[in-house]
């Protein structure tokens, strides 16, 4: 958890690993990290990151900010994926359902909930 009136270095921040499940990998051994900032009550903050490879998900409400790499995320009933690299900010609906292609350890900061 972050403490109050504190930064921490997002890029190389120790996360801790996970594997995903057999039935949502598509191609690879996308891995994935995270840790958890903050929690109140509705709202989760923290780090998320995923190894190359592809993955599919179904999506919470989530807003992102994107510190390093690189995926395409295609989403079902989209045309346009979404082209996701360092500064890219963006924002997912719940209920959506995605298929992640990274290319490069794609790692971003999140916020989850509805306001």
């Amino acid at each position: 958890m972050l403490t109050t009136n504190t930064v921490i270095d997002g890029p190389a921040f120790r996360l801790d690993s996970s594997a995903l499940p057999a039935s949502g990998v598509d191609d690879g051994e996308p891995r994935t990290d995270s840790v958890e900032l903050l929690r109140s009550g509705a709202i989760e903050i923290g780090i998320w990151e995923i190894a190359p490879g592809v993955a599919t998900d179904t999506e919470t409400d989530e807003v992102f900010v994107v510190l390093s790499g690189r995926a395409r995320v295609d989403i079902e009933g989209q045309a346009d994926p979404l082209e996701l690299r360092a500064g890219t900010v963006g924002r997912l609906a719940a209920g959506a359902r995605t298929r992640w292609t990274v290319t490069e350890t794609l790692r971003k900061v999140y916020v989850l909930g509805t306001v």
